[in-house]
């Protein structure tokens, strides 16, 4: 009886684990307005590429193509009411962890993109510092190190 309780355990263990998606890949949408202004902050500003376009369609690829981020038009007539409200510019942050966080810095300054929170190390690890998108999203670039407590 116990080998007979171990098996089907057993199976439907693995059938759980069958069902389970190995690998998932996350795509955050914006549903916004700006979309213009939103390809030309990302690709110029953060060096993003354009996956995909279409009149009411973005898709940006972060530059080593690990990363994709999409933006959206609102109320257009393709979508489904879940997808047409614009977002409202609050409540909402993008973290993009970087190698070079000092380098990116340093370039976004001298290009004269505004800095809302200057380079600064944490007490919990974080190198970092933010800038904000046309939509009104903040943007945490960070490079994480060792706590310092």
């Amino acid at each position: 009886m116990k080998k007979l309780v171990l098996i089907a355990l057993t199976l439907t263990i693995c059938s759980v684990n069958a069902q389970t998606p190995k690998k998932m890949k996350l795509n955050a949408g914006i549903v916004t307005e700006k979309i213009k202004e939103t390809k030309e902050f990302y690709t110029t500003v953060l060096d993003f590429g354009v996956t995909f376009e279409n009149d009411f369609y973005l898709l940006l690829h972060t530059p080593d193509k690990s990363a994709q981020l999409s933006f959206l038009l609102p109320n257009h007539p393709s979508q489904k009411p879940i997808f047409q409200s614009p977002f409202n510019g609050k409540g909402a942050y993008l973290t993009i962890e970087v190698e070079n966080v000092d380098d990116i810095y340093e370039k976004l300054k001298s290009k004269g993109v505004k800095i809302e929170i200057e380079l600064r190390d944490e007490p919990w690890g974080d190198r970092h510092f933010a800038i904000v998108d046309p939509n009104g999203i903040g943007i945490d670039l960070v490079k994480y190190t060792e706590p310092t407590e």
